[in-house]
């Protein structure tokens, strides 16, 4: 199991680059106010910074994909959260991020109570979940998709911090989907209400969370993101598909610190606490010119 560990903090180490590769690109589009658009990822695919950090993505999906076959999901998705900790060192050094001191505390916090995790972390159970939980799997994608329209709506702060959330409540469906995929056949992945779930819950949370990058610091949007990706699957290993915990308490008492960091970066997190200048937008080429 350890070096799915290993293979899961690599996924961090990708996606909290990512983060800030992708605040950078989220920046340059011009903010349509309230609601959640899909042409703003249509406006990303022009900007080189988001392709840079779709790489990043894929990478670290791959990773966790990986350590999902051999580890926990309560272990594989705390580790992962590890890119919180990236992310605030990564955006202080590229966009200027200030922390002070209680945020500085929380994300201490949020990477000690990932060291516990780590330690008293049990088996993956046996279980792949039967055809009902691949199939409500699937139905909560659909409502993942109504709360996001819901949060856009929100005032902008708000809506940042929610849509950050259901982020990460997105990318924990996709690591679900990915533990309990049946990968024994062609047919047998085509059938698998969770074969449909990887890229239908994989593009809202892309969505929710480029939105929330907009509107919040990229800090405190990744912390929302590491709550929904870390508590909603971790609770669906540890009670339907059997993992387990080694020194429950001592666990317990991890994960809550662990949580309560990223929700203490949520709750101060703005985005003018990100001083650097966004990306600048792709200039317009006139006709004839030569670019």
């Amino acid at each position: 199991m350890w070096w799915g560990v290993l293979v899961a903090l690599c996924a961090a180490v990708f996606s909290g680059t990512a983060a800030v590769v992708q605040a950078v690109a989220a920046r340059s589009v011009p903010d349509s106010g309230r609601g959640v658009h899909v042409h703003l990822l249509l406006d990303l695919t022009r900007r080189w910074r988001f392709w840079a950090g779709l790489g990043l993505d894929l990478a670290s999906f791959a990773a966790t994909f990986t350590a999902l076959r051999v580890s926990p999901v309560f272990l594989v998705q705390a580790a992962t959260s590890a890119n919180l900790a990236v992310t605030a060192v990564v955006a202080r050094r590229v966009l200027g991020t200030h922390l002070g001191r209680v945020e500085k505390a929380a994300v201490v916090a949020v990477c000690a109570g990932l060291v516990v995790l780590g330690l008293f972390a049990g088996r993956q159970g046996p279980s792949h979940g039967d055809t009902t939980l691949h199939v409500t799997l699937l139905v909560a994608v659909g409502l993942l998709a109504v709360l996001g329209w819901l949060a856009g709506r929100l005032p902008p702060r708000i809506a940042g911090a929610v849509l950050g959330l259901l982020a990460g409540c997105g990318f924990g469906l996709t690591s679900l989907a990915s533990r309990v995929i049946d990968p024994s056949s062609v047919a047998a992945l085509a059938l698998d209400p969770a074969t449909w779930v990887l890229p239908t819950a994989g593009f809202l949370a892309f969505l929710f969370y480029a939105t929330a990058l907009q509107r919040e610091s990229v800090t405190a949007a990744t912390a929302g993101t590491v709550v929904g990706q870390t508590v909603f699957p971790g609770l669906v290993g540890l009670l339907v598909l059997g993992d387990e915990v080694e020194f429950g308490t001592l666990a317990l008492v991890g994960f809550l610190v662990t949580i309560l960091g990223a929700l203490t970066l949520a709750r101060f997190g703005d985005v003018s606490e990100d001083s650097a200048p966004p990306d600048p937008a792709p200039r317009a080429t006139a006709p004839g010119g030569s670019g």
